[in-house]
């Protein structure tokens, strides 16, 4: 088949052919590997006589069973609503095939249309319950006190909860299967020398993930948005592994994640490469040498924090604790700031802006010894402020 066709996905033949290999085995449920229009949908449930569920509906029916916390109901039900309004007239159908026994009949174009309304109502609410959630996290972090942020990204069960328990020391949820984190869970984390670092963990990716399910899980996604850096967390005894980067990079574009995929722009958010469950490969530091002439910063981890990697060159936990200090240096280098005496909103946007760890009178003048983030840095040097970064 060179492509789809629009009324069955498949070619009239091939619908036939499937029909026969159902009846033959008995099925009463057909799995497609693939997203499928509402009409193609209405149509081969009608032509082979069996429930019909794409990739999309499979995908929701994972998320349900997987959300934990109220806002990952409400954005799990809001992706299934938006599924389901265009394929309203398809559901009753197939609740009416199921319960014709005890006979009930199908709705009525009023039933139908008092359905629809009543969806559409939910969506709007939801949306706002979601808006009002994503205005509380922004207030959130703005209130939070100066620290580098990082978020977890990656392709589903590839370990970003492991990762994040590992260099956090918290009894965080981990499971081996899909999907298993819905939340963005944030956690502070000493990476050494003075230095933290907040890390966020995000859901997973996965191929031809439903863009509407991504836009629902927004309020979680921005915590990733806004951090400072993206940790890609590869699979790395995944044998589909390079497929997977791609997948999840792809994915963070159409997300608007700022991924840098330029160098010559680095204005544009950087991403470390941690490949983790190397403690399943046979040789990981010629995994690593090879994956280094794609990422040359890379770093390998153990999905086992019994097995150590002995390699010294692939970093390990500590190993990537040792990469995000040397991140937080360069996002927040250590500055020496001599504020004119009366300069009172320019001290209070300081400790408001900056990590302030030192403050005197020296000179006349008042000597702030702050972590300050660049774009405050050259904001400050702008004003004519004396500004000293440490070495």
């Amino acid at each position: 088949m060179e492509a789809p066709t629009p009324n069955f996905y498949l070619g009239q033949g091939k619908v036939e052919e499937l029909k026969g290999v159902l009846t033959r085995i008995g099925s009463t449920l057909l799995l497609f590997d693939e997203p499928l229009s509402p009409v193609q949908g209405t149509n081969l449930e009608q032509a082979l006589a069996v429930r019909v569920m794409d990739r999309t509906e499979v995908i929701l029916d994972i998320f349900a069973t997987r959300a934990r916390s109220a806002e990952a109901k409400m954005q799990v039900e809001l992706a299934q609503l938006e599924y389901l309004l265009p394929r309203l007239t398809r559901m009753w159908t197939h609740l009416s095939r199921i319960r014709g026994g005890i006979g009930l009949r199908g709705p009525g174009e009023t039933q139908l249309e008092t359905d629809r309304r009543a969806i559409r109502r939910k969506i709007s609410v939801l949306k706002q319950r979601l808006e009002d959630v994503a205005d509380h996290r922004a207030n959130q972090r703005q209130g939070r006190r100066p620290c580098p942020s990082a978020a977890l990204v990656g392709y589903t069960n590839a370990g970003k909860s492991s990762i994040l328990r590992a260099l956090s020391g918290d009894d965080i949820f981990v499971e081996d299967r899909l999907f298993a984190t819905l939340d963005t869970l944030t956690r502070e984390v000493d990476v050494g020398g003075g230095y933290r670092f907040r890390l966020a963990d995000t859901v997973g990716f996965i191929r031809k993930l439903p863009h509407h399910l991504v836009a629902s899980f927004r309020a979680t996604l921005e915590e990733a948005r806004a951090a400072d850096l993206l940790l890609h967390v590869i699979d790395a005894a995944h044998p589909a592994w390079e497929e997977q980067v791609d997948v999840v990079e792809r994915e963070l574009r159409i997300a608007d994640f700022g991924l840098r995929i330029d160098k010559e722009r680095p204005e544009r958010k950087r991403v470390i490469y941690v490949f983790n469950k190397a403690d399943l490969l046979p040789d990981p530091g010629g995994f690593l040498a090879q994956v280094r002439e794609r990422f040359p910063h890379a770093v390998l981890t153990s999905s086992n924090p019994q097995s150590a990697i002995r390699n010294p060159q692939s970093g390990g936990v500590e190993g990537l604790r040792s990469v995000l200090r040397t991140s937080a240096q360069a996002l927040r280098p250590t500055a020496t700031i001599r504020v004119p005496m009366g300069e009172g909103k320019l001290l209070a946007a300081l400790h408001r802006d900056a990590e302030v760890m030192q403050e005197a009178q020296v000179d006349g003048v008042v000597q702030v010894t702050a972590r300050v983030e660049a774009w405050l840095l050259g904001k400050l040097r702008r004003q004519g402020i004396e500004v000293e970064i440490a070495p």
